[in-house]
């Protein structure tokens, strides 16, 4: 087994971890540690709330989570000799739970406190929480389904620099200022409260809380890329944008459906992952890269019988837009979640399936005007019933009552 070069407690506050968890981007961070190009080693992570979701059947948790908490990070880890300009290449060797948290969950977030993809259809807080066999998850909150799982970090990158943290902070201002009441907001701007800052301490971690990005987006340096094949055997080229590069990572997923449409919509989970880092140098300007680009893992689980639903450009009350794949693909879902329905699942647990299962997100045509077309791939074998339709038509399969927890 590798060295474990950071170590969480599941049962603490992420600010009382030693300082190697942060929750937001800042070229400030101190280096937790550092390693030479070639090294290979452990990190642990907490899940990506720390800790502030149960495994119980109530969401009052998910109903009352508090956001600006989010993301947690371990690191950032610095890569010896890495500079501005190159490339940090970074392996995922093997990526496993926690013994002392082997579960995952699901949510739904309130509309007023982070929506997700179908919000408007689906604003209240609701939770799935899932148990884990090998590499296989079920629900008693979705019965009927079990799927093999492709674990991953949702998130991962490196530090920005000061001129980059300067340009996400205006372009992401500028955004809200549009329509800045909006609920869910157009984008999370920097906000101490509850910032957790590494090994920054003083006066210095107060300044950077002040300005340091939220951990929500993907943006340059990598982030919440939420990528499903990133797992085993994946590999990453990160461009490096501060001395060292300053690699975090978290968010780890026991499984997720391509674009993990509820928010929360992964099987969240804490857990470890093993890595092995080299260095290009000059990578950036040789390669033309700005941002990250990947190698997919070689493993994912194995399913052959798919049923696709298409969505295109026209939105549910029928209007029409320009080739846009968001409304495409928001048709899609909003299509599987009616046929799931015809087999007893409410809309809740057909959407909770779309965010969990490895389903597959294609964009399928962007440029026949006026339609884009996405489709969504659902694998059959994931079901204990026949999801094909036939002549007969559909017979409720799945009864008894159980359903994604509420909040009180």
């Amino acid at each position: 087994m590798l060295q474990t070069l950071i170590e969480v407690d599941v049962s603490k506050p992420a600010a009382e971890q030693g300082g190697v968890i942060h929750n937001r981007w800042h070229p400030d961070l101190p280096m937790v540690e550092m390693v030479k190009p070639g090294s290979s080693f452990r990190v642990q992570c907490l899940d990506w709330t720390g800790g502030q979701i149960l495994d119980s059947d109530s969401a009052n948790d998910i109903r009352d989570v508090d956001l600006t908490q989010v993301h947690y990070l371990s690191g950032p880890i610095g890569v010896e000799g890495a500079e501005p300009g190159d490339l940090l290449v970074v392996d995922i060797l093997d990526i496993g739970t926690l013994a002392e948290s082997d579960w995952g969950f699901t949510g739904l977030f309130a509309k007023s406190n982070g929506g997700g993809f179908l919000t408007d259809h689906y604003p209240d807080a609701r939770k799935a929480c899932w148990n884990f066999e090998g590499i296989y998850a079920q629900s008693r909150h979705i019965p009927g389904v079990r799927f093999a799982g492709l674990m991953h970090p949702g998130l991962i990158g490196c530090l920005p620099s000061a001129d980059l943290l300067k340009m996400w902070n205006a372009r992401e201002q500028a955004l809200i200022a549009t329509d800045p009441n909006r609920v869910p907001e157009l984008a999370l701007p920097p906000n101490p409260a509850s910032a957790v800052m590494g090994r920054l301490t003083g006066s210095a971690a107060q300044a950077a809380a002040q300005e340091g990005a939220r951990t929500v987006p993907p943006r340059e340096h990598g982030g919440n890329c939420d990528i499903k094949n990133l797992s085993r055997g994946a590999k990453v080229y990160f461009p490096v944008y501060v001395k060292n590069a300053g690699l975090s990572m978290g968010d780890i997923h026991f499984s997720q459906g391509d674009g993990e449409i509820t928010f929360c919509g992964a099987i969240e989970m804490a857990g470890w992952i093993d890595l092995h880092v080299e260095v290009i140098k000059g990578g950036m300007e040789k390669y033309g890269i700005k941002n990250p680009i990947f190698k997919p893992s070689p493993l994912e689980p194995r399913y052959s019988n798919y049923l696709i639903f298409e969505g295109i450009s026209v939105d549910e009350a029928g209007e029409q837009y320009y080739l846009d794949a968001h409304v495409a693909y928001r048709q899609a879902c909003l299509n599987a979640i009616a046929y799931l329905k015809k087999f007893g699942y409410t809309g809740e647990q057909a959407y909770a399936i779309l965010g969990t299962a490895p389903v597959e997100g294609h964009i399928s045509g962007i440029v026949d005007i006026p339609n884009a077309c996405a489709t969504l791939w659902i694998p059959a074998e994931i079901f204990d019933f026949d999801i094909m339709p036939n002549a007969s038509g559909p017979e409720i399969m799945v009864s008894g009552g159980a359903d994604l927890a509420m909040a009180g």
